[in-house]
């Protein structure tokens, strides 16, 4: 199954008050791992960012002057996207940002282009109720490695996002194995999985002890012997039973 993690960042806070979307990101996850497969662009807002929103982000409006605008690439997200689960940190800021630039050029809502939207931050509620489950608290959390996040950047939040959902769903120690795993696994190859194997021609190495770990065992086995109050039943017929 496709999964693309997504993260914007924006002008401001308020989609409903025009701020607008500068940059999109989306890393790509087929059956639990990473593709390769990564949509990433900044784009021009036709408008200034918030002073709040620069210190979060970085990203002035000098630098975005040169940049496409939404329009440019607004279908090459939705290819990206198509048939996929989308999975975004707190959906409902990005969701109202695409719905909001989609709605500009005319397109249906965002969630219409892809298989499903799943918000990572109310799966992260469930599972850690009553702790702070920002980004950067999971990943202190689930000992994901965000050294590399000085800014917000949509490009680096969706990455440390597919990581942190990774380790919320299955865990660097878990002995769940994926259906895609172990459909199609064979121990032996060539061999059909499901089928049985044919064991008879299978000849085991058979290592003889040294001398020296023969005459340990036998030591052991005396002196687990003597330690019965009946004798061990498996002590050599030779080993006199203790006296009770």
């Amino acid at each position: 199954m496709r999964q693309i993690f997504l993260d914007t960042e924006t002008t401001g806070l308020s989609a409903d008050q025009g701020d607008r979307i500068i940059e999109i990101a989306c890393i790509e996850l087929d059956n639990r791992r990473f593709s390769g497969r990564r949509f990433h662009h900044y784009v021009n807002p036709g408008r200034s960012s918030h002073p709040d929103a620069v210190r979060v982000h970085g990203i002035t409006d000098e630098f975005l002057a040169d940049k496409p605008a939404i329009a440019v690439v607004v279908d090459e997200l939705l290819a990206f996207v198509d048939g996929a689960e989308v999975i975004i940190h707190n959906a409902a800021f990005d969701v109202g940002f695409l719905d909001a630039e989609l709605a500009r050029l005319g397109r249906p809502r965002f969630a219409t282009h892809c298989a499903q939207v799943t918000d990572s931050l109310l799966m992260a509620r469930e599972q850690f109720p009553g702790k702070s489950n920002s980004l950067d608290a999971l990943c202190r959390r689930l000992e994901v490695d965000n050294s590399g996040r000085d800014l917000h950047g949509a490009l680096i939040d969706a990455d440390l996002l597919a990581q942190v959902y990774l380790a919320m769903t299955r865990g660097q120690d878990s002995l769940v194995i994926d259906a895609s795993e172990a459909a199609g696994a064979s121990p032996v190859a060539g061999h059909e999985p499901g089928a049985a194997i044919d064991l008879s021609r299978v000849v085991l190495p058979v290592i003889e002890p040294t001398s020296a770990e023969q005459e340990a065992h036998e030591a052991l086995m005396r002196g687990l012997h003597k330690g019965c109050k009946k004798g061990a039943v498996w002590a050599p017929a030779e080993v006199p039973a203790p006296v009770a």
